[in-house]
This record gives structure tokens, C-alpha cells and sequence, in this order.
């Protein structure tokens, strides 16, 4: 998005943020690709919780398997209508390293978390409509089962559970102090790129990224710590959702809690292979967990805002890892 010319922000602007177009398109394509076929019992991923806990690094482990269809930067700005946005001759480019600078890349291939422009309707809408939006995705790259990563679709498991019941998401948990600190870095990294350009602002508005920088939301309402420049607050805010994770979905076998800095184990990469049932893929040669090792900080917390993640953090490792290795 950076680097987008006057024409593809133009574009960008014109249908990303006019729902109109959107649903025209939506309804337009259903009427030319729809296909009805069954997608109910297949073993869908839903990847979310927290940014910075490894979500994009598991999309894009689990979609290295050619197993799964997902929204990819070739469906932009054309989410709603996927079999529409493959008519576009659009040129791939090399990789490159996302917004971010963590070291993650993409291309035009890449898969995104881009489905929240959906998600975000009325739940009377997702209902009637979530089965057959997934079928014109799954059928404009030939799959029978999707992959998402939307870190708001927490919110949503139980309402994607009722229409697809074999569905899984994936949950993973990554150690507070670790985690905050990397939600403060990215919130002062984003708001300085979207001072210097607002078009990004725009951009995260669209698809509905309020994670962090200057259009930030708190995912709870704030107690002892409101200042978004405040590592306690992004603490704060790992302790309320983390608490509510665990209290709703501890005893759903559909959530599958992820212990973040197992994620570049082999083992338990083969554990969570075979929990989804991708049983016939072999472990992929894939290294991009590489990270997800601690790292030093010097940073000096609210002891009981400190105490308290701990605490949920270890409920996590304890009790809440389904057998998935160590």
C-alpha cells in the first residue's frame, strides 16, 4: 500500500469504502460463478486473537500446504466478488517485507487477512450469506476448504461454529511481557508511517485493521492504563482478552490454544498438522517461525498487571495446549 500509485489509491478509495459497490459486485458475482455445492462439513481454519502472536506466521505455514483457499492481495480491492478480481491482469511483483519490518514478506499470492470487510455486517447477514461467500472464494482457486486469518473473528467463533460446525480456529498465545512490547513497537511504528502518509490510515480503515496506530481500538474498555504509549495499557489489554478467550472457549474442541514460542519446534508443528487432520502433508520446509524465540527487554511493568498475565499465560500452558507437544 505504500508504494501504490494515484490510479490503485484512487480505486482503492472508490470501492473499499462504499458498500453500494461492494454488495452490487457480491450479488453480481453470485449470479454469474455461484456453483452450489457443499462446503458445510469440510475443515475450515479460522486463524485469530491478538496481532503479534504469530497469526500471519501460522496463515501462511498452513497455506504453504496447498491444502487451502484463501483472500490473497490479487483479490484487492475486490474482496467481495473473488472470481471477479482473477479477471484483472494484475503483474506480481517481487517479495517484500510488509509495513510491519518484521521481517515477514509478501507478493500478489500472499494470503492476507482481508475477510473482516465481510465479517463486519450485520450478523443477519453472515448467517445468510457466510456459506455462500466462502463457496465463490473456495471456487475461484479450485479448494474445498478455506483458511482465514481475521483477528476480530474471536468474537464470531460460536456464530461460524453454528454454520460450519467442523471448522477449527486457532488461537495462539504468545508470552505478555514479549507481546505487549511488540503491540507498543508496532502502535508508534504505524502511527509514524500513517502521519507521513494517510493513505495507509485509509487503507487499515478500510479493512477494518485497528490493532494499532492512530485509528487504534482498544479491544477492552481501559481500567488503570488509557495511554496508548504506555506499554501497561498493552498489557492491560493482553490480560482482559486473554481472560475472556479463556473463559469462552476453554471447553470448545473447535479452539485450539497455540503456545507461540512452541511454534518453531518441529514437533509440535506435526502436532498441529495432525490435529486439523492435514495428516497426508508432510512437515513443510518452512522456517518463518523463526522468531518467536524471547527476546531481551528492559522494561520495568506494573508488577500486579504483570502478575495477573502470568498467571492467565500459564493457565494457557498448562491445561490449555490439547496435548500438542511442548
Amino acid at each position: 500500500m505504500k508504494n501504490y500509485n494515484y490510479i490503485q489509491k484512487f480505486l482503492h478509495d472508490l470501492v473499499l469504502k462504499n458498500k453500494f459497490i461492494n454488495i452490487s459486485l457480491y450479488e453480481l458475482e453470485k449470479l454469474i460463478y455461484h456453483k452450489n455445492f457443499s462446503i458445510k462439513n469440510e475443515k475450515h481454519i479460522f486463524i485469530t486473537g491478538l496481532p503479534r502472536s504469530g497469526t500471519t506466521s501460522i496463515l501462511n505455514f498452513l497455506y504453504s500446504s496447498n491444502e487451502y483457499s484463501s483472500l490473497t492481495y490479487k483479490n484487492m480491492p475486490f474482496v467481495f466478488s473473488p472470481n471477479f478480481s482473477n479477471i484483472f491482469n494484475k503483474k506480481n511483483f517481487l517479495k517484500k517485507e510488509r509495513l510491519h519490518a518484521d521481517g515477514l514478506t509478501y507478493d500478489i499470492n500472499s494470503p492476507e487477512a482481508l475477510d473482516e470487510i465481510f465479517f463486519c455486517n450485520n450478523e443477519e447477514f453472515v448467517k445468510n450469506e457466510l456459506e455462500l461467500y466462502l463457496q465463490l472464494i473456495l471456487l475461484s482457486d479450485g479448494k474445498e476448504k478455506y483458511l482465514s486469518k481475521n483477528n476480530l473473528n474471536y468474537k464470531r467463533v460460536n456464530l461460524i461454529n453454528s454454520i460450519l460446525p467442523n471448522s477449527f480456529f486457532l488461537i495462539p498465545i504468545r508470552d505478555p511481557l514479549q507481546h505487549a512490547n511488540s503491540l507498543l513497537s508496532q502502535h508508534l511504528h504505524f502511527c509514524k508511517l500513517q502521519k507521513e502518509d494517510n493513505f495507509i490510515l485509509r487503507y487499515m480503515n478500510y479493512l477494518h485493521h485497528n490493532e494499532f496506530g492512530l485509528n487504534h481500538r482498544s479491544w477492552n474498555s481501559p481500567v488503570k492504563f488509557s495511554d496508548f504509549n504506555d506499554l501497561n495499557y498493552w498489557l492491560e489489554q493482553w490480560c482482559f482478552f486473554y481472560q475472556n478467550i479463556y473463559r469462552n472457549y476453554k471447553f470448545n474442541d473447535n479452539c485450539i490454544f497455540l503456545i507461540y514460542e512452541n511454534l518453531m519446534k518441529e514437533k509440535y508443528q506435526k502436532a498441529i498438522l495432525n490435529r486439523i487432520s492435514l495428516n497426508n502433508v508432510d512437515i513443510l520446509n518452512y522456517n518463518n517461525f523463526k522468531n518467536s524465540n524471547k527476546k531481551y527487554l528492559n522494561i520495568n511493568p506494573s508488577d500486579d498487571i504483570s502478575k495477573n498475565a502470568y498467571k492467565i499465560y500459564k493457565k494457557f500452558k498448562d491445561n490449555s495446549v490439547l496435548n500438542l507437544g511442548s
